[in-house]
């Protein structure tokens, strides 16, 4: 989810390689495409520091905020709160932020 207000995006995941390399190194890139076909296409990158929001003292307002925008969209959680093909449930999903540091793309409508 994209907060202009706070010039952040807001995410979620299950702790796993992308969890690890972003705590590993918290400066990360995004990438979003949007593509209709090879003559009509939109690519932004976005550039910021990746932080964890967790359940610690000062942190609870933006966890509230970013779980409210999530249920918003309930259809977002399936894929990361779904079972393993395993039957076995997913661990709890990390909750992050991406504080933007700078944002650049491309566009092609011909």
């Amino acid at each position: 989810y994209f907060d202009s207000s706070e010039k952040c995006l807001y995410s979620f995941s299950t702790v796993g390689k992308k969890i690890q390399w972003m705590r590993d190194n918290p400066k990360v890139c995004v990438e979003v495409d949007d593509i209709t076909d090879q003559l009509h296409w939109t690519t932004v990158l976005v550039t910021g520091r990746y932080q964890e929001i967790g359940d610690l003292e000062g942190e609870g307002s933006a966890r509230q905020r970013v779980l409210a925008l999530f249920q918003q969209h309930p259809q977002w959680w399936l894929p990361g709160a779904a079972k393993l093909a395993s039957g076995v449930e997913h661990a709890a999903p990390v909750v992050f932020r991406i504080q933007i540091t700078s944002v650049s793309g491309r566009r092609a409508a011909r």
